[in-house]
């Protein structure tokens, strides 16, 4: 089925989205391992295997509308060198995220391709969950500061 051309260029978009939140997210969780913080790590680790399912569905409906999949192109990645500065640049890239993904779900809309309009309204969903978990954090570390977050964090 062929798809709308500017709507195959929203799905590269969200891919390249994606595809930098797995780098992202991997770094983080071996960081977090390195130090001894292994919730933190498995943590991440999900987020990440999340984020490479996402991959996969896009590049599944890019293929299905007959566009190429664009694995090769990168959003900025920002590591963080401290665990407030990992959630911080991770609360970022979902934020931006979840712009990304409301805007292609309109224009999925104006299009009528209502199957993709579906399925990235359940990448949404996930993406939702994504911030609300990294809010949760960023909560404890403001509730117990983050020497006293930090220990419940190790293995």
């Amino acid at each position: 089925m062929k798809g709308n051309p500017q709507l195959i260029q929203a799905l590269n978009e969200l891919l390249a989205d994606e595809l930098s939140a797995i780098n992202q997210y991997m770094v983080h969780s071996e960081m977090c391992a390195n130090w001894g913080y292994v919730k933190l790590h498995e943590q991440y680790e999900r987020r990440a295997i999340d984020e490479m399912k996402h991959a996969e569905k896009l590049i599944a409906r890019i293929l299905f509308l007959e566009g190429t999949p664009i694995v090769s192109s990168l959003k900025a990645i920002h590591i963080g060198a401290d665990v407030v500065k990992q959630l911080d640049s991770d609360h970022t890239a979902e934020s931006g995220a979840i712009a990304a993904y409301n805007a292609a779900i309109k224009l999925a809309g104006e299009v009528n391709d209502f199957a993709t309009r579906e399925m990235l309204e359940h990448i949404l969903n996930d993406e939702d969950q994504h911030i609300d978990k990294i809010e949760e954090l960023q909560d404890q570390i403001s509730h117990m500061t983050l020497p006293i977050f930090l220990t419940t964090q190790v293995g």
